[in-house]
């Protein structure tokens, strides 16, 4: 961990919720008027798009296992390296992983699906800030973990993850569910290994829980809204936040434990920057006295 170079990690696994924290966040720097280096998670996979298939493919027929969410589908050595260095120093190395047409457009002749080059993340920020599904994680190799200032967890109930993703894949990628559902059984061995503890170790777990019958996900209609949502938040340490504050300012948020607190999910966004702004404010006044 590093006051003058803080690391700010969300993990979270796809579908999540951590495109609506990584909006919060960035809230947040703009009105702190902090610089920050944003690390997508994608960019730390092991296989291009192409060679993911293929990789999945020999996988499959000597009987093992293989996907994004495991070791090795992804290079976390990497992902410590840059961590750690960046703590230390305030530099580090990384790439994009190009999703799509229009994020390959600048880097021409790159296809979607494939890395740019590894380089140097641009100098003079004041935080470094990661979204992805490693960014808590710990195997018998690495420890990502350790090197993390501040760790947010974003998670769905598992039910309501499995709808979102068969939805996504089937609606917007053209899998059938049949398909999706053999992607979901081929992960769950890594997911149970690499992607849950992770939030036994976050500083704070963001989790939407539906409140309408997700009991069958692989015959829902729909995917619940925030609205048919609660958000749940459980704090590590509830003792170093002012939770009285949060409650004043959250409309509708209960305790349920003493470290736990339940909102409507439609305020997850700004129960995010109320929680989040004065963490981020206090890092800020931290590494400008370690300066």
């Amino acid at each position: 961990m590093s006051r003058k170079h803080p690391v700010v990690a969300i993990t979270g696994s796809s579908g999540a919720g951590t495109s609506t924290v990584k909006n919060a966040m960035e809230h947040i720097f703009r009105r702190e008027g902090i610089k920050a280096s944003v690390v997508e998670g994608d960019s730390f996979h092991r296989y291009d798009r192409a060679a993911m298939k293929e990789a999945v493919t020999k996988a499959l027929a000597e009987g093992k296992n293989l996907s994004h969410f495991g070791h090795e589908g992804n290079v976390f050595d990497k992902l410590e390296e840059l961590f750690r260095t960046y703590g230390e120093t305030g530099a580090g190395k990384t790439r994009k992983y190009l999703h799509s047409a229009e994020e390959a457009e600048p880097y021409s002749p790159l296809q979607p699906g494939q890395f740019t080059p590894w380089e140097d993340i641009e100098a003079g920020s004041d935080i470094l800030f990661y979204e992805g599904l490693h960014g808590g994680v710990v195997t018998d190799d690495v420890d990502v973990a350790q090197w993390v200032d501040l760790l947010v967890g974003v998670v769905p109930s598992v039910n309501l993850e499995w709808i979102q993703k068969i939805h996504r894949d089937n609606k917007e990628r053209g899998y059938s569910a049949e398909a999706v559902v053999e992607t979901i059984l081929r992960r769950m061995p890594d997911y149970v290994t690499c992607i849950a503890p992770q939030f036994s170790r976050t500083d704070i777990n963001f989790q939407r829980v539906p409140i309408v019958d997700t009991s069958n996900p692989f015959i829902a209609r729909d995917i619940p809204t925030p609205d048919e949502s609660f958000c749940v938040i459980r704090f590590r340490y509830p003792k170093k936040h002012d939770i009285g504050f949060y409650m004043q300012m959250l409309q509708g948020a209960w305790m349920s434990r003493p470290n736990t607190m339940v909102l409507p999910a439609n305020k997850m966004g700004m129960a995010m920057e109320v929680i989040l702004t004065p963490i981020i404010h206090d890092m800020m006044e931290k590494k400008r006295t370690a300066a």
